[in-house]
């Protein structure tokens, strides 16, 4: 009675949220799980054959709408968080809202990008299928402490009948291969042309063996402690993994996953595990390899972060940088180096977190700026309220003081990179000012218009 209960008010507040054209995939889950306090909710609801989560420190929402894409050009009818709201009250949300009066999940799938500390939450022991981790990284320090105290979270909420997707190359994540007798699969990506040996002051988020503590010698690294290992003491490594990219062709946007040819819709490495990731969940659900194939290369123009734009005839690349996170912003600064001719950077934001305000911004010195110091970068505009913040940690670089130019209002941003920057374009910003940002250039092409 109490869970139909639940079911019909989650519906009804969603119904309201939308007439009043407010955003619904978080509200009505707090009215049901805050304000009656019904914590115990989703566990009565009757969940479908396929429970899949997907979490990880970084590339679990990408992950999630390909996956997303994929099954449903399988035919099979996926109910997911598209919003990227991912906590309890999002899941919540979500789920009742899919469920009938019974308390039955309508659907074929339940797949949901999960923030990783809320995982054991949102469905308790034993009520995923699937588990993909894409990684664990250094995150939200204020929050998350360190990686290993995320690791155990996500292994509280491991059932014994959940199926593991396992980035290999991650040494933490790889650890649930040998903790669980579950059904596990391994993915991983070959050497690039990119990989390097010496490690880097990224690569100190996990250096030592999680069996024996030794330090780990690696082959290569991809990026901070991602790559290939081994403990020279017990023997632990990354192994030989089920589902391998390799051939990787960055500038073609091209890969091959157990030598067949697949297109990615990024020339970046994010991209590459990304599309590994959802190709091995998809086949491990068993879904045919020509559909799988089919439907990464047909969805390979859709991206949800690094959308270009143009502003003055100008391309304007919109790299979405997750704060609190230095490999983040590692990737898009390594992404940005990459690119030739001549640059213009925009770099900021407004809040360090959507989640909580402590403000702890003892994370961007962890990021390695230093890799902006490069002669093709014409300026790095600085906004947002923490733009003295950053500012001051660019003055501990070798970066050109004349090409640093601070932004006190926003409202100039656009006149400002017209007028005082050449090149292309390339916002390094959060989510919370993408928006704010593509609303200066709509403006200003309304004004030309």
């Amino acid at each position: 009675m109490i869970t139909r209960m639940m079911i019909l008010i989650n519906k009804l507040v969603t119904k309201l949220c939308k007439l009043l054209k407010r955003n619904g995939s978080v509200y009505p889950g707090f009215i049901v799980y805050d304000v009656f306090r019904c914590r115990k909710v989703l566990e009565k609801i009757k969940y479908p054959k396929y429970v899949i989560a997907i979490t990880g420190s970084s590339g679990k929402g990408s992950t999630t709408d390909l996956v997303y894409h994929i099954l449903s050009d399988a035919g099979l009818k996926v109910v997911y968080n598209a919003s990227g709201s991912n906590g309890i009250l999002a899941a919540t949300t979500l789920i009742l809202n899919n469920c009938n009066l019974k308390g039955e999940f309508v659907g074929d799938v339940l797949l949901l990008e999960a923030d990783e500390r809320w995982l054991k939450t949102i469905f308790g022991k034993n009520k995923m299928t699937h588990l993909l981790v894409t990684n664990i990284t250094r995150d939200q320090p204020a929050r998350n402490g360190e990686p290993n105290i995320v690791f155990n979270d996500i292994l509280s909420a491991v059932g014994n009948d959940t199926t593991l997707i396992i980035n290999a190359d991650d040494p933490l994540v790889n650890r649930m291969s040998y903790l669980f007798t579950n059904d596990k699969v391994t993915y991983g990506v070959d050497k690039t042309k990119d990989s390097y040996k010496d490690k880097t002051i990224e690569a100190v988020d996990y250096a030592y063996c999680p069996k024996c503590h030794t330090k780990l010698v690696y082959d290569y690294y991809h990026y901070g402690h991602i790559g290939n290992y081994k403990c020279t003491n017990c023997g632990y490594s990354r192994g030989k993994v089920m589902y391998e990219a390799t051939d990787i062709d960055l500038k073609n946007k091209s890969i091959k996953i157990n030598n067949k040819d697949i297109y990615i819709n990024k020339d970046v490495l994010y991209a590459v595990y990304y599309t590994l990731a959802a190709y091995t969940l998809c086949s491990t659900l068993g879904i045919d390899e020509k559909v799988i194939i089919n439907s990464i290369n047909k969805h390979k123009d859709q991206n949800k972060r690094g959308k270009v734009r143009t502003l003055d005839g100008r391309s304007l690349t919109m790299l979405e940088t997750k704060n609190e996170n230095n490999l983040s912003y590692y990737q898009s600064i390594r992404y940005i180096r990459n690119q030739s001719g001549k640059k213009t950077v925009i770099l900021g934001f407004d809040n360090v977190s959507r989640r909580y305000h402590f403000n702890d911004l003892s994370w961007l010195w962890d990021v390695e700026f230093e890799l902006l110091n490069d002669k093709n970068i014409d300026k790095i505009f600085i906004i947002g309220r923490f733009r003295y913040d950053i500012m001051t940690r660019l003055a501990f670089t070798e970066i050109d003081k004349d090409k640093l130019v601070l932004v006190d209002d926003l409202n100039t941003l656009i006149k400002q990179v017209k007028e005082d920057s050449i090149g292309d374009i390339y916002t390094m910003v959060c989510f919370d000012m993408t928006a704010n940002i593509i609303k200066l250039i709509e403006d200003d092409e309304h004004e030309k218009n």
